[in-house]
């Protein structure tokens, strides 16, 4: 999803526009980032970054309603989610799936996460990141279009969530290209940092 902002005067959706990012794709802290390489060439040469919230599913759960979704969150964390650009374009230039664009290895740097009891109110929270020190993107988590209880309803009920899932919630404006030897360092309010580095 995204933030208010980054819509201007377009069409707010009325539903998430969901993909899915397999298991290989995490990258925890302190990192750095690859771009898988083919025959000894990147996939790709246009990769972007989209930084998020991020709420880690603490049960299994099916069909919740947005009032009950507080008690499947285990916590909450800072993740950047990468898009290979060009293959995106691509993709939807000619009607194709995101797979390869959203889901390849490494594509998901994710922070520690910050368990729910110590977040007196997820629906209010700073979230920013920092590029060599220069700050690229920055917004509240009151300023999203569908905030993360209507999310979890929405994901659960028509896909269902497991235990230890991960949702990527949605980037404010400010999304760019990143270059090789860009320092990244995310953060959720006072709360947990992400710091990776992009080795291209």
């Amino acid at each position: 999803m995204e933030h208010i902002k980054e819509f201007g005067n377009d069409k707010v959706p009325e539903s998430p526009v969901i993909f899915f990012k397999p298991n290989t794709a995490i990258l925890q802290n302190n990192s750095i980032i690859n771009i898988p390489e083919i025959n000894r060439k990147k996939i790709s040469e246009d990769v972007h970054y989209e930084m998020e919230m991020v709420v880690a599913i603490g049960k299994d759960c099916k069909n919740v309603n947005e009032s009950e979704a507080i008690k499947y969150i285990f916590g909450y964390g800072i993740g950047i989610d990468l898009t290979l650009r060009d293959i995106q374009s691509d993709a939807k230039k000619s009607g194709l799936p995101w797979g390869t664009a959203k889901g390849f290895l490494n594509s998901a740097p994710v922070s520690d996460i910050v368990q729910k009891s110590y977040v007196s109110n997820p629906l209010n929270l700073d979230i920013n990141l920092k590029i060599n020190n220069t700050i690229k993107q920055f917004s509240n988590t009151s300023l999203m279009i569908i905030n993360i209880y209507k999310l979890i309803s929405y994901i659960s009920t028509i896909f269902g969530l497991t235990k230890g899932d991960l949702i990527f919630t949605g980037t404010p404006e400010g999304v760019g290209r990143l270059k090789r030897g860009d320092e990244l360092l995310a953060s959720l309010s006072n709360l947990i940092d992400l710091k990776v580095r992009f080795n291209g």
